[in-house]
């Protein structure tokens, strides 16, 4: 059903917020995974949905007045969770937000837990985009790393979400044992053949808590070392963007309007809501963190952060700087960047780009990013 042009002139009124929904479950957990997810029983699973339906209701009042541009479902991987339990989620959104009818609602899912119905199911109830975690098309790398699924099943649940959906995104990990620009530009030549419209990029990081750390350290697996690693970034980011991808942040590349609107909601320090364990919410200037636990989310524990002037305005030159929409330096409060020699070299350099009030980071200098931006504050 379509709404009146009423409806949709009382929208425009309205403030636009994002909503995440954490689903903390995986069918098993890969050797270089630090998120919180672990594997469930379908009953735990169930349990989980049931706190995560009364934290929608109960925190709702929070949107009063605002209307819902985005909705992620990410994890863990919410792909495991069956029909019944996807639709009590996206029914108690629907139910108790004003959301777009053109809304981005996004799923992340895994080759492997990847089926027709559930593809069927997920456009019924408005999903539009779906991004699937391939990290690899090698055999071997994606054994070695813990992924449940081979080239050839990607291929071909990559083949059969795109009978059903446009908006498709990939992620592929650089870094891994074995690879370089010339095999990353390979597996992105496959996904881009097939109808990819979005690439995220993301380097491999070895934590000592997981059991990777524990396979470098033994010397079980050997990663790219920091400098083929940017290499190979650097070859996989020309290739995408000579094929008519544009790099709109650090990590990700899209073709034009397939950019990820809920992530840019984020780097625009847009409001949104996150449910579930350990997810983020910032609205109304309040910024705060959900339970890192089951036992403690079910007790409703929350932990706020207030950002200082200061910090306010580091965030808004961080996350202005990591994609290409750049930051309004009308907008900084306390930090004076024309006090700052950094600043000053780094646009005589063209490092740094101004236009107005907008800057912008070169985007020849990604790879240096960190240090660029840690001089602005």
């Amino acid at each position: 059903m379509h709404n009146t042009p009423d409806i949709e002139s009382e929208r425009a009124m309205k403030e636009e917020i994002s909503i995440y929904i954490h689903i903390p479950f995986c069918e098993s957990k890969c050797c270089y995974c630090a998120f919180n997810s672990f594997c469930a029983t379908k009953e735990e699973q169930d349990e989980y949905i049931n706190l995560l339906l009364g934290e929608i209701a109960k925190r709702s009042k929070a949107a009063v007045g605002k209307v819902v541009k985005s909705i992620y479902i990410g994890g863990g991987t919410p792909s495991v969770l069956d029909e019944v339990q996807f639709a009590k989620i996206a029914h108690a959104i629907f139910d108790n937000f004003d959301v777009y009818d053109n809304a981005e609602f996004t799923v992340e899912a895994n080759p492997n837990s990847i089926t027709e119905e559930k593809l069927a199911c997920w456009k019924s109830l408005r999903v539009n985009r779906i991004s699937i975690g391939v990290q690899s098309l090698n055999d071997r790398s994606l054994k070695k790393i813990g992924r449940l699924h081979t080239k050839q099943m990607a291929l071909e649940k990559i083949k059969l979400v795109r009978k059903t959906f446009d908006n498709v995104s990939c992620d592929l990990i650089v870094g891994l044992e074995g690879d370089n620009g010339k095999t990353l530009s390979g597996y992105a030549k496959t996904l881009l053949s097939l109808g990819i419209k979005h690439i995220s990029c993301y380097l491999l990081e070895v934590y000592d808590n997981v059991p990777l750390g524990t396979m470098v350290k033994n010397g079980k697996y050997i990663p790219l070392s920091d400098e083929r690693t940017i290499a190979a970034f650097e070859k996989l980011s020309n290739y995408l963007q000579d094929n008519g991808m544009t790099r709109y942040e650090i990590s990700n590349f899209a073709f034009p309007g397939y950019e990820s609107r809920h992530n840019l909601n984020y780097w625009q320090r847009g409001e949104y809501l996150g449910f579930g364990i350990s997810a983020h919410s910032f609205v109304d200037g309040r910024r705060t963190e959900n339970a890192a636990t089951i036992s403690d989310y079910a007790k409703g524990k929350i932990t706020e952060e207030i950002l200082s002037p200061r910090e306010i305005d580091e965030e808004i030159i961080m996350l202005g700087l990591r994609c290409n929409l750049g930051f309004d330096i009308t907008q900084l409060q306390v930090i004076d960047l024309q006090k700052n020699a950094f600043f000053k070299d780094y646009l005589q350099q063209g490092i740094l780009q101004q236009q107005g009030n907008l800057v912008k980071l070169n985007p020849m200098f990604y790879r240096i990013s960190n240090t660029i931006i840690s001089n602005l504050f």
